[in-house]
């Protein structure tokens, strides 16, 4: 069986048009709900009421550069690259530790820069992430069914990037990575057995690590009844169920929310799904679930007709990367889901994970081109 590196795979021509027609409308949305639901606080904050709308135009136009770029390269190159992505990944979330680099916000230090021109190397690092693990599955074969050999050494590097993470401290995306690289592994054929193993001995540590903080412990359980704190604790998932609620089927309105006056906190970042389900009601928030689904299973696709292995188990992990992160997103703000902090893709204010969602999406676009012409549909 000849060597995939050593075998020509066509140059990517046209991009598969419904995974990136569904990124584009997601996007589209983004847009419009980050101009509706911020406009009121910037202008009350800024004096202008597309503050928030001309900063994440900007950082599209950068997010768009980036995944042309990632779209035209020979993805097999990024094989060899990946110990430097990892590398620059691990000092990049040192570095946002440094006084005068790193740059902190509420209690936290998850960003480099400051002002408009900060960037959020977690989002950066689940993308490194993922590169380096499929290039690791991808030589690994069936040796990632043994523990030692196999999926430890894997979870090693991911626990480094999430404990790191952690520090910062943002649980959410800490967890994000996590579960990309559980997934990933899962799809490499690593017994659920070692999995499940894993999973016991880092579940300990992380319980501890929010039970001992009771600000973090009422935070992260306040999803089980957030009514009974709804002045403090579970300000955030009240405010957002009511915002879900009003909505009803058909919505308030675009750019009638109620909730986006002062009531609802961080209404065009994490809770941004909130404003769309008030606004456009359960039938536009049905949509953009529906858009998520579709990405998908579009992607599943390109990942089952890849070339090589590598192509694969990079699709799988950029997959797995957005929509885990949108699921766990809505689920927060349906209170189904612990809060955690994690912006949804595509559509929450935030260059960083604008730019990381659409090269993650070209990168799939680009297995997906290089794949037989007679798999393409």
């Amino acid at each position: 069986m000849p060597n995939p590196a050593q075998v020509p795979i066509p140059a990517p021509v046209v991009p598969d048009t419904v995974l990136v027609g569904t990124a584009a409308a997601l996007t589209a949305i983004g847009l419009v709900m980050i101009f509706s639901a911020s406009s009121v606080p910037a202008l009350a904050e800024h004096h202008d009421a597309a503050y928030y709308l001309k900063r994440q135009i900007v950082w599209l136009a950068v997010a768009v550069g980036a995944a042309s770029a990632a779209y035209r390269c020979d993805y097999r190159n990024l094989r060899k690259y990946a110990p430097l992505a990892l590398g620059l990944a691990i000092v990049s979330l040192l570095l946002v530790f440094e006084p005068h680099v790193g740059a902190a916000s509420n209690g936290a230090r998850r960003w480099l820069g400051a002002g408009p021109f900060s960037l959020q190397p977690s989002e950066f690092a689940k993308l490194a992430l993922v590169v380096y693990l499929a290039a690791a599955l991808s030589r690994k074969g069936d040796r990632i069914r043994s523990l030692s050999q196999g999926i430890f050494p894997l979870a090693v590097v991911t626990a480094i990037l999430s404990i790191l993470v952690l520090k910062e401290p943002d649980l959410g995306t800490a967890s994000l990575l996590t579960f990309t690289a559980a997934v990933m592994l899962f799809a490499a054929g690593a017994r659920v057995g070692h999995l499940l193993l894993l999973a016991s001995v880092s579940l300990p540590p992380i319980a501890l690590y929010v039970l001992l903080s009771p600000y973090r412990r009422a935070r992260i359980l306040a999803f089980l009844d957030p009514w009974k704190d709804a002045q403090n604790t579970g300000f955030h998932i009240v405010q957002s169920l009511l915002a879900l609620g009003s909505g009803g089927v058909f919505g308030l309105g675009l750019g009638m929310s109620r909730q986006k006056l002062f009531y609802l906190p961080e209404q065009h970042t994490d809770f941004i799904f909130s404003i769309i389900g008030e606004e456009l009601g359960m039938l536009g928030a049905s949509v953009v679930v529906a858009l998520f689904v579709v990405l998908a299973f579009r992607a599943t696709r390109i990942a089952l007709a890849s070339p090589d292995r590598f192509g694969f188990f990079l699709c799988v992990g950029c997959t797995a990367m957005i929509v885990v992160q949108a699921f766990i997103n809505i689920g927060v703000v349906t209170s189904s889901w612990p809060v955690t902090g994690v912006p949804l893709p595509f559509i929450s204010f935030g260059g960083s994970s604008l730019v990381t969602s659409l090269v993650a999406v070209a990168l799939i676009a680009n297995v997906g081109c290089r794949r037989p012409s007679r798999t393409r549909e």
